[in-house]
């Protein structure tokens, strides 16, 4: 059964993001590549049921690790388009309260100017990008930062965040449709409804706030 909240029940201050699949459409870089360089023109979105490509996609694991690799390197995360909104959400949202993300990417650097560059009136001293490098490692960095509410598209994920007292917030994406309890959105607007941007704490737009 899922739970039900209220309007603007999130206190920014408590709020984190995932990046790939929330803020950035990595996969629709995936799929470019897929289909331009690779000739592989049945790699679709819609086909794309399960977090593990491997056990959605008729292709070998070799190939996949190859096309998710170029997909991730620095030329074409610089390429990859944001979601919808996201954007100037994050910069309303940053006025309020800091930037924290936490990605399991391995290497931060081009992640990280990839969001400087999709949120050039928000101050760096505004971001924290976290890449640990490991979907599960995600949760020391998120109780370090004191973090109640974290937005990510792989269930895995957040039924660890759920067990260990972190509501997780599962965007929707085609592979994260298997029933869950938690609360879904399914784009930028609608998480918007659910974080309080109305009062400004003015302790907290210090960057002293940030660790």
């Amino acid at each position: 059964m899922k739970k039900s909240f209220e309007p603007g029940f999130i206190d920014p201050r408590e709020l984190a993001f995932d990046i790939d699949g929330v803020f950035a459409d990595t996969i629709n870089t995936f799929i470019e590549i897929a289909q331009k360089e690779y000739g592989l023109s049945h790699v679709k979105r819609e086909k794309i049921t399960t977090f593990d490509l491997s056990k959605c996609l008729d292709l070998d694991k070799d190939l996949i690790l190859e096309i998710i690799c170029k997909a991730l390197n620095d030329e074409n995360t610089l390429r990859t388009k944001p979601f919808p909104d996201a954007a100037e959400i994050l910069t309303e949202f940053s006025k309020k309260s800091p930037l924290i993300f936490v990605t399991a990417r391995v290497w931060g650097e081009s992640i990280k100017k990839w969001i400087h560059n999709q949120l050039p009136e928000v101050p760096r001293d505004r971001i924290k990008v976290y890449a640990t490098g490991n979907p599960d490692k995600k949760l020391d960095v998120l109780r370090w930062e004191g973090i109640k509410y974290f937005v990510e598209d792989r269930l895995e994920t957040c039924y660890l965040l759920h067990e260990a007292g972190i509501e997780p917030i599962v965007f929707d994406q085609p592979w994260n449709q298997e029933p869950h309890p938690f609360i879904r959105v399914g784009n930028w607007l609608e998480l918007k409804k659910l974080i309080n941007l109305n009062h400004v704490n003015p302790d907290n737009l210090s960057s002293d706030n940030l660790r």
